[in-house]
């Protein structure tokens, strides 16, 4: 009987409104704090995962045997793969595109490659101006891969994440 009075009372004097009021009052009159993003960075949380790469042998061979399990993994349904048989029996791919809109970065991709191909950088600086840019092609991966190469091998070889 005692909690439905209580109750009854509490929300007549719309204690809980007070309540956020509360709050709100404390936080109104606290120092903001703001970041002035190309000039100051926030810290990136060491399981941060960003753009994506395909890396390449030292030789300069592409990694990726197209084994397909990055697509087969992959809960988004972003990454799509076409491979063709080399001659000298190997596979390669021809076609592997993922889509940055369906990807959910979750890294699956990344720990599911045999080879250690397609890896997610620490880049999180990235746009689309038109339409289809989104897709990140073969060559694009690869480029990218290439540009930091020292990087992702220095964060591999030390098992930290890429800085």
């Amino acid at each position: 009987m005692g909690k439905s009075i209580s109750n009854t009372l509490q929300s007549f004097f719309l204690w809980e409104l007070l309540k956020g009021l509360r709050l709100t009052g404390r936080n109104f009159f606290a120092r903001k704090i703001t970041v002035q993003f190309p000039e100051e960075r926030t810290p990136k949380s060491p399981r941060f995962r960003g753009l994506h790469a395909l890396r390449r042998y030292p030789n300069g061979e592409e990694r990726c045997i197209a084994c397909k399990l990055c697509e087969a993994v992959c809960p988004a349904a972003a990454i799509t793969i076409e491979s063709e048989e080399r001659d000298d029996g190997t596979r390669r791919t021809t076609r592997y595109d993922i889509d940055l809109f369906k990807c959910i970065y979750c890294g699956f991709c990344e720990e599911s490659c045999p080879v250690d191909s397609i890896v997610e950088t620490d880049i999180g600086d990235f746009h689309m101006e038109n339409q289809g840019d989104n897709i990140i092609t073969k060559d694009q991966l690869l480029a990218i891969g290439d540009k930091y190469e020292k990087r992702i091998a220095a964060a591999r070889a030390e098992d930290a994440p890429y800085r």
